[in-house]
């Protein structure tokens, strides 16, 4: 996926500045994408020279005009073909599981620490997820539309959590034995 789409995407959930739009995808789509600020505004300025979005110069008292962004029809209609483009199942890429597999050759309790660290770290992550569901999704059997395809990424996000958490258990589980 291409940055360019994450942002779009963003976008036509609500307009705004580089700024705003940086701080919204941290809190959202930057849980499946990650990019720097630098990068979005970069990734902004080349999707408005190619026409995807447009952007209107917004006056602040005090302080530098924005730029707010929106999805242009170029913008949808770039994003209405992506939608429909096929995408290639992910293959899991996980430097831990390498770690695991050559446990023998190495330091049995460091990699019990990492291994540690790591369901911690997924762990506090399905704690944030579920805190968001919990929040913004009290009634998910009532869901249509938009809210209905944000929840059901966001309970992808709860199951792979899920998976990790307890996979990093059972080999820390297996290495106590």
């Amino acid at each position: 996926m291409a940055l360019e789409h994450a942002l779009l995407v963003s976008l036509t959930e609500h307009s705004g500045s580089g700024y705003e739009l940086a701080r919204r995808f941290d809190k959202s789509i930057g849980f499946f994408q990650s990019a720097t600020h630098q990068q979005i505004y970069r990734v902004l300025k080349r999707m408005d020279e190619s026409g995807w979005v447009d952007a209107e110069v917004v006056a602040q008292d005090g302080r530098p005009d924005k730029k707010v962004y929106r999805v242009s029809a170029a913008g949808r209609a770039e994003l209405e073909r992506w939608i429909a483009e096929p995408t290639e199942p992910n293959h899991l890429r996980n430097e831990l599981a390498v770690k695991i597999r050559a446990a023998q050759h190495g330091d049995i309790a460091a990699l019990t620490a990492e291994v540690a660290r790591h369901r911690d770290g997924h762990a506090a992550r399905l704690e944030v997820y579920r805190m968001i569901e919990k929040r913004d999704f009290p009634a998910p059997d009532q869901l249509s539309g938009a809210a209905l395809h944000q929840f059901l990424v966001l309970r992808g996000g709860i199951r792979v959590e899920e998976g990790f958490a307890d996979w990093c258990q059972e080999v820390l589980d297996a290495l106590a034995q």
